[in-house]
């Protein structure tokens, strides 16, 4: 039995054209619960129609992770209706009532939080409202509720016979008073939950009919592209548009302090137009910028003492009697985003209001970002969210509405701008640059006993969310770092705040893990073989008093045939994490070939991510986040030079190819915890996977990211 009270549904009344209509907060746990007696505010609404629609206007964005379809099986299930019975709705800009108390607050999609935030609280919207429904055909028939049953969209009362459909119900519901306490199901009941449902938003997807930002059309659009200081920090020294203002359908040209857009009838005018101009940059304070000196600044900071992230007994005493002593040094690189859908924005400014198509992460932020350049007040700004072509944490970020609004502003009526690819990779906001120093001791038999780890890099936390910055820590730059899994007797993690001169870094999928899960398993492997142990036995070892962590690593293990013999140049290697409250653990059998090239060959995985909402969704996160890590260690890296960003395109910046990706088997443990996260972990295990991988087929240990196949060719010394 679940308290309903004030604070996690705030309401119910009548829907707009009459029905039910049941307000309620996500989650019902959470930092940014305030208490006291007064409501909170609501981020959620499930509307029940007098046509028996239920509509779910969802606080998420889908951007491909299967939100759209795992959130509606909660409804559906408690509702007992089908799931093609519940549409969904865009929810509007507003971070009073849509607010992730997972992400502070914040109005935003990512942190692998959705299916966490969403998990109790719109199961309780499900039972409440079916309560409710039921109450009404009782009341109606003039029978015990406890006599009537909900089924398939309708209330049933078993001894007559009769039925009525919720829709018929919905408006007597409505004026019910909500019970203070509902019975959620059982797990061992569900119908819905737990099962492999298709996709929701799969057919639109294959007609055509999505709608994602950059397919926004509003009447009169016209279409931009831009160039950017190819410097961050730059501006623009003098423009000669001419050429460009004679290319057939280019409309105008648009200068702004640091940036030049061409807008023209079509992508391609603008485009014409944009190769035409003759631009002149001032690149400011970072010309001479390179990836070299801000990898120098960072190790150089790891020198000194930082801030202490985690503390567990005595590392300097447990150090100084050590029987082994074992130390290295890691280096992880920016990266690009690159979503397939690139950075795009349609806005249209007027005297009285402004209007704004997009596909954000953030579409609160993304109002806001628009209202200040616009000059307008925030409820004269009305902004139409869509889908998105692959977020990743990009689209956490507002710089692109921004960018469109400034354009935007000098344009008469509505504009898209559209980034080009080299623009998209060229002006990303990065994964930080990452330095980190590393010390361990051993036992006599080869057990850590001490483990230090001192780590500088940027805080995306203190720019994107400042109070979530307290004494130099922030929980995404630690996490993956911090409380692991293993029993390690002592222990000591410090953290240090660097950022990098003109370099903007950002979210990027799987965040402070995809750098310190990566650190760990690979420093974890190192013990292991200085120990000269099995790397799963090894770790088994450290995992007693974590069973759910052991019981993926055995799993993950005995599938892939660990010990079993492999080829000459072939070799599996091993991660195990606990992140975004899911358990994941990965084998991957890689391949390194004579000229040091790298192949996946295959990847296992076993997860324990609590009671699992849709298994077709958690596979296929976990499969599209292990070829997304992948396509990161062996060629994710955005470098610098002259203070420019070295890669443009796909061709520089290369993704992995469909020939490329490895055969994934995901085996889902059963469980009956809440739901984790699901979104990135596959990310940030897989990476240590593969080079703990290729350290076994070629007893090279890879400590900088990506994968240089010079280091790994035959007969190379180094």
């Amino acid at each position: 039995m679940t308290d309903l009270a004030r604070r996690s549904f705030l309401r119910t009344g009548a829907a707009t054209g009459g029905g039910l209509l049941l307000s309620l907060t996500l989650p019902l746990t959470g930092g940014a619960q305030a208490a006291g007696d007064g409501p909170f505010a609501p981020n959620a609404f499930v509307r029940i129609g007098e046509d028996g629609r239920i509509v779910l206007v969802m606080p998420y964005v889908e951007m491909g992770q299967g939100t759209y379809t795992a959130i509606p099986m909660l409804i559906a299930e408690e509702l007992e209706v089908t799931l093609n019975q519940v549409r969904l709705e865009h929810a509007p800009p507003d971070e009073k009532l849509y607010g992730n108390p997972l992400v502070a607050g914040v109005q935003a999609t990512g942190g692998s939080t959705a299916i966490m935030a969403s998990w109790q609280p719109l199961r309780q919207a499900g039972a409440i409202a079916r309560t409710l429904l039921i109450a009404a055909a009782a009341k109606r028939w003039n029978v015990a509720p406890e006599a009537c049953r909900a089924q398939a969209g309708e209330v049933l009362h078993p001894a007559t016979g009769r039925s009525l459909k919720y829709g018929a119900l919905a408006a007597d519901a409505a004026k019910l008073p909500v019970p203070k306490e509902v019975a959620l199901k059982d797990p061992k009941d569900f119908k819905i939950i737990g099962t492999p449902a298709k996709r929701l938003d799969a057919p639109a997807k294959v007609d055509g009919s999505a709608v994602y930002g950059i397919d926004a059309r509003p009447p009169g659009v016209k279409i931009a592209t831009l160039a950017q200081s190819p410097v961050f920090g730059g501006r623009v020294k003098s423009l000669d548009d001419a050429a460009a203002k004679a290319v057939k359908g280019v409309r105008q040209i648009v200068r702004l302090d640091d940036a030049v857009a061409v807008v023209a009838d079509h992508m391609g005018a603008a485009k014409k137009g944009l190769a035409a101009l003759k631009i002149d940059w001032d690149d400011g304070p970072h010309a001479k910028l390179t990836t070299d000196q801000i990898a120098r600044e960072l190790e150089q900071a790891t020198l000194a003492a930082g801030a202490v992230a985690e503390t567990i007994g005595d590392t300097a005493k447990a150090l100084a009697s050590a029987a082994t002593k074992v130390e290295a040094t890691y280096q992880l690189p920016f990266l690009a985003h690159a979503a397939l859908e690139p950075m795009n924005c349609t806005v249209h400014v007027r005297k009285d209001g402004c209007d704004v198509w997009v596909g954000t992460q953030v579409a609160a932020r993304a109002q806001a970002a628009a209202a200040k350049v616009a000059g307008l007040p925030l409820d004269k700004v009305v902004l139409h969210q869509h889908l998105i072509g692959g977020g990743f944490g990009r689209r956490l970020e507002i710089d692109g509405v921004t960018r469109a609004t400034e354009i935007a502003r000098h344009v008469d009526g509505p504009v898209k701008v559209v980034w080009t690819r080299e623009e998209d990779i060229q002006h990303d906001m990065y994964r930080p640059y990452w330095f980190d120093r590393l010390q361990a001791g051993l036992d006599e038999k080869g057990r850590p006993v001490a483990w230090n780890h001192r780590f500088a890099g940027s805080s995306i936390i203190a720019r994107w969310l400042p109070p979530g910055f307290n004494k130099g820590l922030d929980p995404d730059s630690v996490d993956g770092a911090i409380h692991l899994p293993y029993g390690l007797p002592n222990m000591h993690v410090e953290y240090l705040r660097v950022e990098p001169p003109g370099i903007p870094t950002a979210f990027w999928r799987s965040v402070g893990p995809s750098h310190n899960v990566f650190v760990v398993e690979s420093f974890m492997d190192e013990l292991a073989a200085t120990a000269k142990q099995d790397p799963v036995a090894y770790r088994l070892a450290l995992l007693e008093k974590s069973p759910r962590a052991k019981a993926v690593l055995e799993l993950a293990a005995a599938k892939a045939g660990w010990g079993q013999a492999l080829p000459q140049g072939v070799g599996r290697g091993v991660s195990v994490q606990h992140v975004f409250g899911s358990y994941l653990a990965q084998v991957a059998e890689v391949e390194v070939a004579k000229n040091g090239s790298v192949r996946v060959r295959r990847v296992v995985a076993a997860v324990d991510c609590g009671i699992v909402v849709n298994p077709d969704t958690v596979k296929a996160q976990i499969e599209s986040a292990t070829n997304f890590g992948i396509t990161a260690a062996l060629y994710g890296e955005i470098t610098v030079k002259d203070g420019r960003v070295e890669q443009s395109n796909f061709d520089t910046y290369q993704m992995l190819r469909l020939d490329e990706a490895p055969s994934i088997e995901v085996h889902i443990v059963k469980s009956s915890q809440a739901p984790g996260g699901m979104g990135e972990p596959g990310t940030s295990a897989i990476v240590p996977a593969v080079a703990n991988a290729i350290f076994a087929a070629t007893g090279k240990r890879l400590r900088r990211m990506p994968v240089d196949p010079a280091q790994l060719k035959r007969g190379d010394g180094r």
